[in-house]
């Protein structure tokens, strides 16, 4: 039994119930451990959530700074960017929906420690879109205000997104790229 096993259930397990339904007693269940040995493991269930909040945000960083460490211009990247960020919260809905949604679940000095590594997170967004504001590729916006939208719309499909629907993880990913850089309005209308 490792602390991973214990995140994944538990992601899991908050994913599924919510943090606050799901007791102490519901993960040790569902890693095969008594409960007292349980805290052998971790010391209490905000612990196990801070854990679990980490490991996707260390899991995000790490892959959008591939990106960002990428020598292509910054409509590029954001295509790719867009392509992993989505393709991760859907291949990890789990973690995604303890990040999205569960954050507000801690108590307020594990919350302080939390914050810093999610605007971490958010920064990488913005310095991607000042790069391409600086180089040309984007026009003049804020960009914080266009991280926060562009996060905004992808962080909700956890919530409609169907393995089995008419469109893949990448295909999704592809269109909102298009929105995102090319608008809704037809180029002859410019």
């Amino acid at each position: 039994m490792t602390r991973d096993d214990i995140l994944t259930a538990a992601a899991q397990m908050f994913s599924q119930k919510g943090f606050h339904a799901t007791s102490m007693q519901d993960i040790a269940q569902a890693v095969h451990l008594q409960k007292a040995s349980l805290y052998h493991h971790v010391a209490s269930k905000q612990e196990i959530l801070v854990g679990v909040l980490d490991w996707a945000l260390d899991l995000l960083i790490e892959r959008m700074e591939s990106v960002m460490n990428q020598p292509l211009p910054a409509d590029a990247k954001l295509r790719q960017a867009i392509q992993v960020y989505l393709t991760t919260l859907l291949e990890h809905r789990d973690l995604a929906a303890v990040l999205l949604l569960e954050h507000r679940s801690l108590k307020p000095d594990l919350h302080a420690r939390h914050i810093p590594r999610r605007d971490r997170y958010e920064q990488l967004w913005r310095d991607l879109i000042l790069e391409g504001i600086q180089s040309g590729d984007f026009r003049n916006c804020d960009p914080a205000m266009a991280a926060k939208a562009l996060l905004g719309v992808m962080n909700w499909c956890i919530t409609w997104y169907r393995s089995d629907g008419p469109l893949s993880p990448q295909e999704i990913a592809a269109q909102f790229a298009d929105l995102f850089l090319e608008g809704l309005v037809a180029h002859a209308a410019r």
